[in-house]
């Protein structure tokens, strides 16, 4: 009997270390099982989207106040148009603000911010964003102060 209750506190040690080790890979990943809030969806099209990917943040100010839903080539500009989810409790973004493409640090994540304009009307659902700014591409940059231009 002392053996059977051993291999159950052991099982249950196990299960409790693989929930635990499952819950850090989705902090982690940035992944949440519970559901989504209420979002609203705008566009925005780069010349060059460096490193940015799906599921990417979005923030004004520096708070999160959405995410990269998708990035797809526009066939017609030759673009990549960004799918931004945002937060519909920030329902009140200025239609001239610009959506920028930053770095967080030296070598960190990359993520769009979104520099507010100052036009009264605001950004509607499917919406694009007028003004944008691309990634700085770093190897370019490189090449041009080397080749001197």
């Amino acid at each position: 009997m002392a053996q059977r209750t051993t291999e159950i506190i052991v099982g249950l040690f196990v299960l409790a270390g693989m929930g635990a080790m499952m819950f850090l890979a989705l902090q982690v990943s940035g992944l949440s099982l519970a559901a989504a809030g209420s979002t609203y969806t705008v566009y925005a099209d780069f010349t060059d989207t460096g490193g940015l990917g799906s599921r990417g943040r979005v923030s004004m100010a520096g708070v999160q106040v959405g995410s990269i839903e998708s990035i797809e080539l526009d066939r017609d500009t030759f673009k990549a148009r960004v799918t931004l989810s945002i937060n519909s409790d920030v329902n009140n973004i200025p239609a001239d603000s610009a959506a920028m493409i930053r770095t967080s640090g030296l070598l960190g994540e990359q993520y769009i911010d979104i520099s507010i304009g100052g036009d009264l009307e605001s950004l509607q659902p499917g919406d694009n964003f007028y003004t944008t700014q691309s990634a700085m591409n770093i190897e370019r940059l490189i090449s041009n102060f080397a080749s001197g231009r």
